[in-house]
C-alpha cells in the first residue's frame, strides 16, 4: 500500500508540473462516510461531574466523552427542559454541554421536552410560564422558543418533544383529546425548523413498538419530519427483538422514513450501588438470551445495533442513561435508579458494552 501511494503521488507531481492548467488529480482513496448513528444520551453528565464524580477507562480517569468517542460513538443526545425547578437540563447547561460535545467531534441530537420537567407518555406538562396562554399564543411561544434553540444551540438532530405518544403541551396539545391542536403545534414547530435551519434533521419520538407506533405515525402523516424515533426497553415494550425489527420495517416502508431506536438500555447486573430503587432488578424483567452480566449487556446492545443496521430502514440507536452512575454515594436514596444499566460499572470504570459503539 505504501509503494502504491508513493507511485500515485509521483505521478500526480509529474502531471501537475506538465501544465499550468492541469487539474488536481482526484484522490484514489475517497473519505468514508459514517452515517449510521451510534449515540449515547449523556444528559446527566454536568450534574454528576458537578458533584465530584470522575469516570474511568481501564482503571484510569478519563473524560466520559473521550471514552465514548474512542469507542466509536458518533452522536451525543441531550435533553432540554424549559424552566426547570431543579438545576439540571437548563438552557445554559445544555448549551455548554452541546459546545463541549461538538468540540469533541460529536454530532448533537437534542431532545426538547417542551416542559419544565420530564416529558414521557404519562407526562407532558406545559411549562409554567405558558400555562395561561391561549392556544394561538401557546403555538407562537413554542415557535419562538424553538427559534431560540436553533439560533443558540443549533443541534444536528432535534426532537419535537420526548416520547409524545399522546401529544405534547397538555392539555391543549393532547393528541387524543385535542388532535387538531396537537397536530397544529407539531406542524408549527416543524415549519419553524424547516424555515430557519433546513439542514437540521427533525425527529418524532414514540415510546414503544407494534400497533401503538403504527397508530401514532399514521396520525403524524401531515407533519414534515425526517426520522422516526422509537424507545425500546424489554421491561416495557416486550422481549421479542423480531417485533422490533418488524416495526422498523413496517414504519419505514409505510412512511418512507429512516427509523432510529432513540432509547434503549440493559443491565450488566441486578445488584445496586446506592439505596435508590432501581427500575430493573429482577430476572423476569430480562430477555432470557441476555443475562444481567457485562457480556449480557454488551450482547443485547450489539443485537439492537445489528438489527437496526441490517434493516434497510434503520439508521441507528441511542443508549439512554449511559452516564447515570450512583453519583451520590452508596447510602443515597436520591441517586440513580439506573446505575446497573449505565455504561460504567460500580467503580465508574467503562464496561465491555462500549464495544457496541464500534463502526464495524
Amino acid at each position: 500500500m505504501k509503494k502504491l501511494f508513493i507511485l500515485i503521488f509521483s505521478i500526480s507531481l509529474v502531471s501537475c508540473s506538465s501544465s499550468d492548467d492541469a487539474q488536481p488529480t482526484p484522490s484514489p482513496f475517497p473519505t468514508p462516510t459514517d452515517d449510521f448513528i451510534r449515540a449515547a444520551d449523556m444528559s446527566f453528565l454536568p450534574l454528576i461531574e458537578s458533584e465530584g464524580i470522575t469516570y474511568k477507562n481501564n482503571g484510569a480517569v478519563q473524560d466520559a466523552l473521550t471514552t465514548l468517542k474512542n469507542a466509536g460513538c458518533n452522536t451525543i443526545r441531550i435533553r432540554l427542559w424549559k424552566n426547570p425547578t431543579v438545576n439540571q437540563s437548563t438552557f445554559n447547561e445544555v448549551k455548554t454541554l452541546v459546545t463541549r460535545a461538538k468540540n469533541a467531534g460529536f454530532k448533537v441530537w437534542l431532545s426538547v421536552h417542551y416542559s419544565d420537567t420530564w416529558a414521557d407518555p404519562a407526562n407532558q406538562t406545559t411549562p409554567a410560564e405558558w400555562q395561561s396562554l391561549s392556544f394561538n399564543d401557546l403555538k407562537t411561544a413554542a415557535e419562538n422558543y424553538t427559534s431560540t434553540i436553533l439560533t443558540e444551540i443549533n443541534p444536528d438532530i432535534i426532537q419535537i418533544g420526548n416520547e409524545i405518544n399522546s401529544g405534547l403541551l397538555w392539555p391543549q396539545g393532547h393528541l387524543i383529546n385535542n388532535e387538531s391542536q396537537s397536530l397544529q403545534l407539531i406542524n408549527a414547530i416543524s415549519a419553524k425548523i424547516r424555515t430557519q435551519k433546513p439542514n437540521t434533521k427533525i425527529m418524532l419520538h414514540y415510546a414503544g413498538i407494534g400497533s401503538g407506533a403504527t397508530w401514532f405515525f399514521n396520525k403524524m402523516s401531515t407533519v414534515n419530519y425526517d426520522y422516526i424515533g422509537l424507545s425500546y426497553y424489554p421491561i416495557w415494550h416486550g422481549k421479542n427483538l423480531s417485533d422490533v425489527n418488524a416495526t422498523i420495517t413496517s414504519l419505514g416502508q409505510t412512511h418512507n422514513k429512516k427509523v432510529i431506536i432513540a432509547e434503549t438500555a440493559y443491565p450488566f447486573t441486578l445488584n445496586w450501588n446506592d439505596w435508590t430503587n432501581n427500575i430493573v432488578g429482577q430476572n423476569d424483567q430480562l430477555i432470557t438470551t441476555y443475562p444481567a452480566t457485562t457480556d449480557g449487556q454488551k450482547n443485547f446492545v450489539l443485537a439492537i445495533k445489528n438489527l437496526v443496521k441490517q434493516n434497510s430502514h434503520g439508521l441507528g440507536f441511542c443508549y439512554w442513561g449511559s452516564e447515570w452512575v450512583a453519583f451520590r454515594g452508596t447510602q443515597s436514596t436520591n441517586g440513580s435508579s439506573w446505575e446497573n444499566q449505565a455504561l460504567w460499572d460500580f467503580n465508574n470504570n467503562s464496561l465491555p458494552v462500549m464495544d457496541a459503539f464500534s463502526p464495524n
